[in-house]
């Protein structure tokens, strides 16, 4: 007995083992249960039925609402994910080709700029598609198109399925050209040059050789897209609701609150099932076939000049980042001017919806944004939640990283980096309703979270430890032993040696999590939309809620406030704390 006390009281006085327990039980805590509480929480009581029952299962399954309530929003989601997909990938990937293959001038820039869109929110491409193609007949109001040229827009191109497929696509092409861009810069271009000094055209070039080898980034960014559009919540819901086009995310969404938990449980656990198996077969596709890039002298390429196609090829860039980038600034901009939502003259400009005190004949008396006391709650609500999420993910990040790099064949730290990973297999929507699901009342040592900031802060921290922890992963791996050893020797005990050696070496890594964190968490609606009250409003959630209630002017100026806040993070972090998420591109 005495010697098993040794070995507890010598595991229990190891910071590497109390750590481990104690990130263990934290990831366990809030991936693992939560997950077993919404599958629990799926076999409760449904319309007047008492104890466990499958009544909730058979109604989605096999009811007569089955079809209005699974089928056709789940053939829908997946309708949008395959286009969106598609369109991405073709979009993403020309525009990689030719910014690392040619020598098109000015790569840097264009890179920033090409990535810009995909730090606004993705449903900030919804708001703008409306300020354009809206027609009197759907939105009440006429877009830019209908006031211009006095034609109505056809319902189709207002709302549905083509503006929630070209809005996603718009904001998720940005996979394909990070990821296939960076394919692309990894492969020796002499074979290239072989193939076509003994015969070959370049579509057989592209065809029969670079495309194999950039297949593996192809399928990897064709899978993260589709994962990525089937739980989008924002733009499906903007676009989709108003003329009941149902997707699994808005589904979800409208059954919990409208009273039917059950059967949004249900519906997020088939959502995140159907994120799971398709990453699932994308690992399986990629292990089953050996691709081998290039290698010899490393990335060595021969660019493709660009000729006479030269200044074409400026002018459709140059064109495309200015209706992506710029244009849908300037146009929420002067949408927030306009006293009257579709009138575009000079006599219908007005600072109201900025600086207007309460006015009953204007947008039901509600105060310009910059006066009004809930706004400014909300922007202090999100910038809270930011930044606290910001600074425990990072660090919870570098210490998962650390461990995992010190330790690597142990299975529990093996176990520790799958199950930080877990939450990206889960749809922001579906983690909102498990979340709902477990802390709407008290579980285990915590009282009832629901209602409170630190449920925002929680379930943000924990969406992120993925990118966090592979943050800390990249960091810990540059960052040899020698000087822990040394300083063990020198008698420094663990906390000290994590404080003066680990910390400030791997400040970069935490800068650069601490940073992509604040900005995903300033943008984020889908995660949080079924948790705020009207006490923990966000800026992105009361913006949705005044756009639900019709209130479209003052939430185009909130998402004109959350936008440019985006960016002036953005701009500084890049120009100032020289962070450089196009590193690799563009060379």
């Amino acid at each position: 007995m005495r010697k098993y006390g040794v070995l507890i009281r010598k595991k229990v006085q190891n910071p590497i083992f109390l750590l481990t327990i104690i990130i263990l039980a934290f990831l366990a805590y809030t991936i693992i249960f939560p997950l077993g509480e919404i599958i629990a929480s799926t076999f409760m009581n449904v319309k007047g039925t008492d104890g466990f029952t499958f009544e909730g299962w058979k109604s989605v399954f096999v009811s007569d609402i089955s079809q209005a309530l699974l089928y056709s929003p789940i053939l829908q989601t997946f309708q949008i994910g395959i286009f969106v997909s598609i369109l991405s990938l073709i979009l993403g990937s020309l525009l990689a080709w030719v910014v690392i293959r040619t020598d098109l001038k000015y790569k840097k820039v264009i890179s920033f700029l090409l990535i810009l869109p995909y730090m606004l929110p993705s449903w900030f491409n919804a708001f703008v598609w409306l300020i354009i193609f809206k027609n009197d007949r759907i939105g009440g109001r006429a877009g830019l198109i209908q006031a211009i040229f006095h034609v109505s827009p056809p319902d189709w191109l207002s709302y549905g399925a083509v503006p929630i497929i070209l809005s996603l696509s718009t904001h998720y092409y940005i996979f394909a050209f990070l990821l296939v861009g960076a394919a692309l810069s990894s492969i020796n271009s002499d074979v290239e040059e072989g193939a076509t000094i003994l015969g070959a055209n370049t579509w057989k070039v592209l065809r029969k050789i670079t495309f194999p080898l950039v297949l593996p980034a192809i399928v990897s960014a064709f899978i993260l897209i589709f994962s990525k559009s089937i739980g989008s919540f924002g733009v499906p819901a903007l676009l989709g609701l108003p003329v009941r086009y149902y997707t699994l995310s808005t589904m979800i969404y409208s059954n919990i609150s409208t009273g039917q938990q059950v059967y949004g449980f249900i519906l997020s656990l088939v959502l995140i099932v159907s994120a799971i198996v398709v990453i699932y077969f994308n690992q399986k596709v990629i292990s089953r076939r050996n691709y081998t890039t290039i290698g010899g002298k490393g990335s060595k390429r021969k660019l493709i000049r660009l000729g006479k196609w030269r200044l074409f090829t400026h002018v459709v860039i140059w064109l495309f980042i200015f209706c992506l980038s710029i244009l849908p600034v300037l146009l929420l901009g002067i949408q927030t001017l306009l006293l009257k939502d579709g009138v575009y003259r000079l006599d219908n400009l007005t600072l109201h919806y900025w600086i207007g005190q309460s006015d009953p004949a204007i947008g039901n008396g509600i105060l310009g944004v910059l006066q009004n006391e809930r706004i400014f709650s909300a922007f202090k609500n999100t910038v809270m939640i930011s930044f606290f999420a910001a600074s425990i993910a990072a660090f919870i990040g570098l210490v998962i990283g650390y461990l995992i790099t010190r330790n690597k064949q142990k299975w529990t730290f093996k176990l520790m980096d799958q199950l930080s990973f877990l939450p990206i297999l889960i749809p922001s929507i579906a983690f909102s309703a498990i979340y709902l699901s477990m802390f709407s009342k008290p579980s285990l040592f915590l009282p009832s979270l629901y209602g409170t900031m630190a449920i925002l802060v929680l379930i943000t921290v924990v969406s992120e430890l993925p990118l966090t922890t592979r943050t800390g992963t990249s960091s810990m791996i540059q960052i040899g032993n020698e000087l822990e050893e040394a300083a063990s020797v020198l008698g420094a005990s663990w906390r000290t040696k994590f404080r003066k050696i680990i910390l400030p070496l791997s400040r970069k890594g935490l800068l650069s999590g601490f940073i992509l964190v604040f900005i995903s968490a300033m943008k984020e609606l889908d995660l949080l939309i079924m948790l705020v009250t009207p006490k923990t409003m966000t800026l992105t959630t009361y913006t949705f809620d005044l756009q639900e209630q019709g209130y479209t002017q003052t939430a185009n100026a909130i998402v004109f406030i959350i936008v440019m806040s985006i960016i002036l993070v953005y701009v500084a972090v890049t120009v100032f704390g020289k962070t450089d998420i196009t590193k690799g591109i563009g060379k």
